[in-house]
């Protein structure tokens, strides 16, 4: 069998920025110019030893890791589950020079208690992505790591960035002096809906330094890096495809993603405008929970969204729940999403209200339940919290919620 470059080489399962898990199509190009660029831009070298404790049925693992070995012919250790206690005696044992992480790996190293190994190891450089900017400075002091590349990205997309001279809390960096040579843009975006604003000729419009915006790829057909592939599902392709942004005809790839640019040229994440929100190092894909627990409860009006919780990376999952005669069953709740969903998928507050905002399309509204978060202060309605422990949803108390925020109960 004759294979080639622009042949698929893989999917890879993901949960997108919109709707459910699907199936991203890789290409052998692609693999190969992701994990070759990645390479090539934080400098590794065949003289490197690249530690990868990461799943790899992720890009970051399979691809952005083990393709160093497979592509460019650099050492790369591969460990069959991440282990916080095993992560820097490992990198020791090996001789690794550079280490790859997720926000949540980089947190669970830093919870770990201190041990002489934290700077004995020989990395010189950390790349990954989703490294909170709160506990950047203390992370890379600590574990004494020369050099950190933040990264942004996604399987499927082709608006990719990344940070490379270590500046905390970027995830990437743009000319803003020759914007073009880079084909990656901010867009404007409607606060509420999320959807991207158009001016009066019908053509997208670039954010301003400072001003948040919908990170998008321009479409460079037949090109390895700057072509968007789609997924196995062809409408689910269509949705994240956006036309006529800055002339009549063009095309781009829509990250669903929102992002902020200083007057620099470099880039933070923000939030992200679809529905799905990362906890725990995975994706989770709001409407594979709301259906879920809609066919469990019986409860057809669910809304489920993530909210910050301070001191973790990600967003933990809650859900509004419509329930005007009182029927949920708290106990049947967290039977039915055990036997369903993943731990990390599973919302971590549930909220019970009288009353759902609809939009003017007859869609429920996120807004304002999402902005109130699991604050129980300003929250009138009930609420209750899983305890892992106890495999049950328990009222959120004050007391609970105070040790949640001050970070004495840890998630």
């Amino acid at each position: 069998m004759n294979v080639n470059f622009i042949d698929n080489m893989v999917y890879i399962y993901t949960s997108g920025t919109t709707g459910l898990p699907k199936a991203a199509i890789i290409k052998h190009s692609r693999a190969f110019f992701a994990a070759t660029g990645m390479g090539d831009m934080i400098g590794l070298t065949t003289s490197d030893i690249v530690y990868d404790p990461l799943p790899l049925y992720h890009t970051a693992g399979g691809i952005l890791g083990v393709g160093q070995a497979l592509f460019a012919g650099i050492p790369t250790v591969i460990r069959r589950k991440f282990s916080a206690t095993q992560y820097w005696s490992d990198c020791i044992k090996y001789g690794c020079t550079a280490g790859q992480y997720i926000g949540e790996i980089c947190r669970y190293l830093l919870n770990m208690p201190e041990k002489p190994e934290d700077s004995q190891h020989k990395l010189r450089i950390m790349f990954g992505n989703g490294l909170r900017p709160t506990i950047w400075e203390e992370f890379q002091k600590r574990f004494n790591v020369p050099k950190i590349s933040e990264f942004y990205g996604s399987t499927e997309g082709n608006a990719n960035i990344i940070n490379i001279d270590g500046k905390v809390g970027a995830v990437g960096f743009v000319s803003v002096l020759f914007p073009a040579v880079y084909p990656v843009a901010l867009l404007k975006v409607d606060e509420e809906t999320r959807e991207i604003v158009r001016d009066s000729n019908g053509l997208c419009i670039r954010c301003k330094p400072g001003e948040a915006g919908e990170f998008i790829g321009k479409i460079i057909q037949n090109d390895p890096i700057r072509d968007f592939h789609g997924y196995a599902d062809q409408n689910a392709t269509k949705k994240k495809v956006v036309k006529d942004v800055f002339k009549k005809g063009d095309f781009a790839f829509l990250s669903g993603d929102i992002l902020v640019m200083d007057d620099e040229g470099y880039l933070y994440f923000k939030d992200r405008t679809g529905d799905t929100f990362r906890w725990k190092g995975e994706n989770v894909s709001t409407i594979e929970v709301e259906n879920i627990i809609s066919r469990v409860t019986g409860l057809s009006d669910v809304i489920v969204y993530g909210v910050e919780v301070p001191g973790t990376e990600g967003r933990a999952g809650m859900a509004a729940i419509l329930d005007r005669e009182d029927a949920l069953d708290l106990e049947h709740l967290y039977d039915g999403m055990a036997k369903s969903l993943a731990s990390y998928a599973r919302p971590l507050f549930i909220r019970t209200v009288k009353e759902m905002e609809m939009t003017g399309t007859f869609k429920l509204k996120k807004v304002t339940v999402q902005k109130e978060g699991f604050n129980i202060n300003i929250i009138k309605d009930k609420v209750f919290f899983l305890d892992v422990k106890k495999r049950a949803y328990i009222p959120l108390t004050t007391d609970i919620y105070n040790k949640i925020i001050s970070g004495e109960m840890r998630l």
